[in-house]
């Protein structure tokens, strides 16, 4: 357990110089920004003075290095400045935030079903007609692009002229799963699925893999030679084992699905994230795009840490490293 807690501490130590060079490293991309936010905050027509007056006000007028511990130091407050609407960029972000999160998770649940249980199949039924199938269908998930799914399921499925189902095409006004279940899950459920198909094409095959490499261990014909009956074989030992490869992966994967997510939110009308960074990117707002883009990232060091945690309990083997 100590040694458990001392690995789990250095992660943590780790984490705040990660998103201290994230930060960093996003400060200086939107830096080179030809846009004047003193002029996108008070329009064409403000005088000199005025403007002069914002940067002083801002902090614009200062050097880079200044200016970028200043950005730092909001970083750590809660303070990501304010939109080029006068609204505060953090209060944006927090209305937007969950909702990309719900989406990603969503897509993550499906993925991980889909990949886990196809991928053990192929394993259990290798070279077999069965795995033959779920190759093939893995393989045109995984050179599916989620936004191009997102169209066709629109099509398909979507409540549009010549479509063959019901769910929402675009989402007219975000409904809360608490206000509304049934209208959240139908306006979720094409989303959901555009994100979650071409990962779990590309999961299925490494979960196939790890399961097939754990088949051929010489434990599991020991035990089965022993007279423990295969079922228990599989849950207990082999599909433990096997899952260790697959979740760290699944950590990298959950980095595509958020940005994904930023992509598909835009193609469904979603109020989110995606739809944040999309009309910073249309206004030149930098503050609003530099703390979406921030925000996006933090969120993939902190996802990651936690898959490192979920690592580790899965694999008792690490916790002495």
């Amino acid at each position: 357990m100590a040694q458990f807690a001392r690995l789990i501490g250095r992660r943590l130590i780790s984490l705040p110089f990660m998103v201290v060079g994230v930060a960093l490293l996003v400060f200086i991309v939107m830096s080179f920004s030809n846009v004047d936010p003193a002029r996108l905050a008070l329009g064409e027509a403000a005088s000199a003075e005025a403007l002069n007056n914002y940067r002083e006000l801002h902090g614009l007028n200062d050097p880079l290095l200044v200016r970028f511990f200043s950005f730092l130091g909001g970083l750590f407050t809660g303070d990501l400045g304010t939109s080029s609407g006068g609204v505060p960029v953090t209060e944006m972000v927090a209305q937007a935030f969950p909702r990309t999160l719900e989406l990603t998770f969503l897509s993550l649940i499906i993925a991980v079903i889909l990949s886990f249980t196809l991928g053990v199949l192929a394993a259990l039924y290798r070279d077999t007609f069965v795995d033959q199938i779920i190759r093939v269908l893995s393989i045109a998930s995984l050179a599916t692009p989620s936004f191009w799914l997102a169209i066709l399921l629109i099509q398909w499925l979507g409540d549009i002229p010549g479509g063959w189902g019901f769910f929402p095409a675009l989402v007219s006004g975000w409904t809360s799963f608490a206000d509304d279940p049934q209208q959240y899950l139908l306006n979720m459920t094409l989303p959901a699925i555009a994100g979650a198909i071409p990962v779990a094409g590309s999961l299925t095959r490494v979960v196939r893999t790890s399961m097939v490499e754990e088949l051929d261990r010489d434990y599991v014909r020991t035990a089965i030679g022993a007279g423990i009956p295969y079922p228990i074989v599989i849950s207990r030992n082999v599909l433990r084992n096997a899952l260790i490869t697959p979740v760290t992966v699944l950590g990298l994967r959950v980095g595509y699905l958020m940005g994904g997510a930023v992509i598909i939110e835009i193609i469904f009308n979603i109020q989110a994230m995606g739809k944040l960074i999309l009309d910073g990117i249309q206004r030149n707002d930098v503050y609003l795009v530099q703390g979406v883009t921030l925000t996006v990232a933090i969120a993939f060091i902190v996802i990651n840490l936690l898959v490192d945690i979920l690592y580790v309990l899965i694999n008792p083997r690490i916790r002495s490293i």
